[in-house]
């Protein structure tokens, strides 16, 4: 009997083969050329935009300042007592996703997201360098390193390095007034968080944008599996008439003498998709609607004499219209429906109440924290006293005096730790810490009640700015 030699094991493992898109014009590129500008210079000229904000802070126009715990938007200032306006901001931004998904599929990941922005760039920086799609395709399937390719290469990476550096510089500025930041970071005198940060940012930056691309969008991102969620028949998306144009050119059928229909198989959609679909396989989760697909084809049927739009923005509730010889919905028609009005009002109710809550916002508040351990002490005279502890916060670019007052039963009175007066000065764009003592008579009905409301008021002396909170004054229990 012949010796059997048993099969060698397949490896399910493929190596990922980088996707080359091919250069496309028309009206999608164009708005995704100007997405890009727009985005990428907000993202990288906003911390150079000053604004006064006195002698105590940088002149910055955002800054988030993590030592004092502080976000500074041009007039707004958000500090940690009012988080509400971040979590608001998030739902909207949460909300602000779900209407676009739902109305226009993932125009976010398509135009806005980060990922596609800077991997755009990427691409763009690839093809001034390497060629168009050919010849980075030959360079890449090239296997001997040769000076040319080694020349290419390195000129493409050390550009991808000095982007996701600028990418990871302009992050740090945020956090800082950037001017002085730049200095310090040429002159070594930077903190060490401020270098580790951009050195984290420059190597997720070059690595995301420049070799792990689609890779991000299909596999790392979560949105692919929540988007479906977000649609319904009358999202649109983009997709491929396939009633009009199949069977294709190069298809068994058309072979066999059928007519053929208006694709012609030029693979176009194919080669200029940074996802590397084929959009007439149907919709796909890898898919990120960013509608090249169509500027390609568009500019194929323009050259062939057929009319445009074999792919482009569609409903479910199109296709059934188009096959049964109907005219589609008209788009407003699709976008005005239920779900999208309910985002649409939803969003703008989280609006109006930021908005609400940033006029009604003042430049002094308080807080007040009663101290439990003991409750209350009996003073030699018989007197209750509470102890309080109060932080006042002034916002102003000045320093402010603070007066102190209560309201409640006539017979308590207020004492400060620290100073005989009522009054104490708060310094500018800062809180402070002071311990108040709330002290009934003996025979009052604050004394002997066991828990009187009473409210601590501060006034701004130099404008009469007021403010309040209510509190709990804690007696003997009869």
């Amino acid at each position: 009997m012949a010796d059997t030699q048993p099969d060698a094991p397949q490896s399910l493992y493929a190596a990922h083969e980088p996707v080359f898109p091919k250069k496309v014009y028309g009206k999608f590129r164009n708005l995704k050329w100007g997405i890009m500008v727009v985005t990428l210079g907000i993202y990288y000229l906003t911390p150079w935009i000053r604004w006064d904000r006195g002698p105590n802070l940088p002149d910055q126009a955002v800054l988030v300042d993590l030592a004092s715990r502080r976000f500074f938007f041009f007039w707004i200032e958000i500090w940690p007592h009012e988080f509400y306006f971040i979590a608001g901001l998030l739902v909207m931004a949460g909300l602000g996703l779900f209407l676009f998904t739902s109305a226009l599929g993932r125009v976010w990941c398509g135009y806005a997201c980060p990922q596609t922005v800077w991997t755009d760039l990427f691409i763009l920086v690839e093809r001034w360098i390497e060629g168009d799609r050919n010849a980075r395709l030959r360079l890449h399937r090239q296997k001997k390193w040769d000076f040319r390719k080694a020349r290419l290469r390195m000129t493409k990476w050390i550009t991808w390095m000095l982007i996701a550096l600028a990418t990871g510089g302009a992050w740090v500025f945020y956090f800082t007034d950037a001017p002085a930041l730049l200095v310090d970071l040429f002159t070594l005198n930077a903190h060490p968080v401020a270098y580790t940060t951009i050195a984290v940012l420059t190597g997720t930056t070059f690595f995301f944008g420049g070799f792990a691309r689609e890779q991000i969008c299909i596999y790392a991102c979560p949105w692919p599996r929540i988007q479906a969620a977000m649609l319904d028949e009358d999202t649109l998306v983009v997709g491929y008439r396939e009633w009009r144009g199949e069977p294709r050119k190069h298809s068994e059928a058309v072979k066999a003498g059928e007519p053929q229909g208006d694709c012609i198989d030029c693979m176009a959609c194919v080669n200029v998709c940074p996802v590397g679909i084929d959009i007439r396989d149907g919709q796909q989760l890898e898919c990120i609607t960013c509608a090249l697909c169509i500027d390609a084809c568009d500019d194929i049927m323009a050259k062939i004499g057929k009319p445009r739009g074999l792919i482009d923005y569609m409903a479910l509730t199109d296709e059934e219209n188009e096959r049964a010889g109907k005219p589609p919905k008209p788009i407003i028609k699709h976008i005005l429906r239920p779900r999208t009005i309910l985002y649409t009002a939803l969003w703008s109710l989280v609006g109006f109440g930021l908005v609400f809550a940033l006029f009604i916002q003042s430049d002094i508040d308080m807080t007040v924290a009663p101290v439990r351990n003991p409750t209350f002490v009996t003073l030699s005279d018989g007197s209750i006293r509470n102890t309080y502890e109060v932080r006042l916060r002034n916002k102003h670019g000045e320093d402010r005096p603070f007066k102190l007052s209560v309201v409640g039963d006539a017979a308590i009175r207020l004492e400060l730790e620290g100073t005989p007066y009522s009054a104490v000065t708060v310094p500018a764009d800062s809180t402070k810490l002071q311990r108040v003592y709330l002290i009934a008579a003996p025979s009052s009905d604050a004394a002997n009640n066991e828990r009187s409301e009473v409210r601590l008021w501060i006034e701004d002396t130099s404008n009469g700015e007021r403010a309040y909170r209510d509190t709990v004054f804690n007696g003997r229990s009869n």
